[in-house]
């Protein structure tokens, strides 16, 4: 920018400091064009979407077996390696699988030789994984009526059995069927519907959205003891993410927020089991947060979102932040070009994920005294180091702007030091926000702030029964069942999803 006569002051020194300022100023504007730039034309991670490289890695392999078949055609010996190799690493089929059992017997049981009969001496047994393609069938409820020849009037007959939906066709395994689909594997219901009506069943997506919208209301309250249950903990992870929501009076959508509360003990040796609760929100506001943790006692583990800050000011509450946020905040400062300085915090930080990766599994007051010794000492040298490198720089840049989002949150960064049952970042709880990406992805939107709620409530019990081992389609079906039998409430633990978890002989770590 040129400089004018009349412009030029007459103190030199206010010349350089302007002349300053204003290089600071086109330094921070050329690292957002950069990160902008990144942003939209480059990777905005470190490493490539999983789902992504999932996709790379099943077409590399798909190649591969068609050029290993081709050879096999021609090579007897390379088929007999190749075969010999797969049956040492297939490893063995679950035994809970039904086994239906095929002899394969030579037509003749008589000696080649000498004609005398043969006697079995041994067999080879191999098995196969077999599919039996999803199918649908019809339950016949017959209810026989009986009368008295005596007794006019008299008729008897059993009650009918308790139905999810009055009136309708599914039974209560369909119903959870349309709800793993599609909030465990991301099909929203018109794709089911088309599915279905390859098979020859004309299910209208209208009605299978009839059957969710019910069965969610059955499983409100189990939502709301899971959350009330994790709440009790002693320590939490928080997250939230944006959901889109249809608002008809402005024919667009909305944005609002599922807010995700998780607990998982497993790295540091806990007993209480794993589990995730999302609550939906029609906004963003920090008053959620005070609302959905009502009565939570105890450490909470966050990013950097201010609005967690008023569960910290009622001193019932401990905010332990997340290392992640910041070390990517220095990692898109030294993805786009030269930068010393975030580059050696990149490095010390990677020294603390170095010493966590040692202590992952061991109990609460070995990963303590682990990261006294280990631990300490960089991060007692970090915050001078820091403070100096924000004393050299302009307080207008993007590295003064992530020094800073460190330091002012120094207190919470560093509380997982002298708590072997906090973790270095909020990784977990993050790690369960991205079905709820993959769900948004697929389905753009939500029909209503009801239909939020129903998301919420469904993924919650899902995403915990994954975390549990249970699998979620027999999970939901089994619930909802003893649901419409009248379970009661007064055992409503029953029905959580560890309550199904299969017995361990040792601790699962994450």
């Amino acid at each position: 920018m040129m400089i004018t006569a009349d412009e030029l002051p007459d103190d030199l020194n206010a010349l350089k400091a302007m002349v300053l300022s204003r290089e600071a100023e086109n330094a921070r504007l050329r690292q957002i064009i950069k990160e902008l730039q990144r942003h939209r034309f480059g990777r905005r991670a470190e490493a490539l979407p999983e789902d992504q490289l999932l996709l790379g890695l099943e077409e590399a392999e798909q190649v591969e077996a068609d050029g290993l078949e081709a050879k096999e055609e021609t090579s007897a010996a390379l088929r007999q390696s190749r075969v010999a190799k797969r049956r040492t690493n297939r490893g063995s089929l679950p035994a809970h699988l039904p086994r239906i059992e095929m002899i394969v017997d030579v037509d003749d049981h008589a000696c080649p030789c000498c004609r005398n009969d043969l006697h079995r001496i041994g067999e080879d047994v191999s098995e196969k994984l077999d599919i039996i393609p999803a199918q649908f069938r019809v339950l016949v409820v017959r209810r026989p009526k009986y009368a008295c020849r005596g007794c006019e009037g008299v008729v008897v007959q059993a009650a009918a059995p308790a139905r999810l939906i009055e009136g309708g066709i599914p039974t209560e395994a369909t119903v959870a069927q349309i709800l793993v689909s599609k909030y465990a594997d991301h099909l929203p219901l018109y794709r089911q519907a088309q599915i279905y009506k390859r098979q020859g069943i004309d299910l209208d997506r209208s009605t299978l959205a009839d059957w969710v919208g019910r069965a969610a209301w059955h499983l409100r309250p189990v939502h709301q003891r899971l959350l009330d249950v994790l709440k009790t903990s002693s320590k939490l992870f928080a997250d939230e993410t944006t959901a889109p929501v249809l608002d008809p009076g402005r024919g667009r959508t909305k944005t609002g927020q599922l807010w995700a509360y998780a607990r998982d003990d497993r790295p540091w040796q806990g007993v209480d089991p794993p589990g995730v609760a999302y609550v939906y929100a029609p906004d963003r506001k920090g008053e959620r947060p005070m609302t959905h943790l009502d009565g939570f006692v105890g450490v909470l583990q966050v990013d950097g979102y201010s609005g967690y800050r008023p569960l910290a000011a009622k001193n019932a509450v401990s905010l332990a932040f997340c290392w992640s946020h910041v070390r990517r905040r220095f990692y898109e400062l030294a993805a786009a070009g030269p930068a010393p300085i975030a580059t050696e915090a990149l490095k010390r930080i990677a020294e603390l994920y170095r010493n966590e990766d040692e202590i992952r599994g061991m109990s609460q007051d070995e990963r303590r005294a682990f990261r006294q010794n280990k631990s300490r000492p960089i991060i007692d040298s970090l915050a001078p180091w820091l403070t100096e490198q924000l004393g050299l720089i302009s307080q207008k840049t993007k590295l003064a702007e992530a020094i800073r989002y460190t330091l002012s949150r120094w207190e919470g960064l560093t509380r997982f030091i002298d708590d072997g049952r906090i973790e270095i970042d909020s990784n977990t709880v993050e790690r369960s926000i991205r079905p709820i990406a993959l769900n948004r992805k697929n389905a753009l939107f939500a029909g209503s702030d009801a239909g939020a709620e129903h998301w919420a409530t469904i993924a919650s019990l899902i995403e915990t029964a994954k975390l549990n081992d249970v699998e979620p389609l027999a999970y939901l079906a089994d619930v909802l069942s003893r649901i419409v039998n009248g379970h009661p409430n007064s055992e409503i633990d029953d029905l959580l999803p560890w309550a199904y978890a299969p017995k361990r002989d040792a601790v699962t770590v994450a």
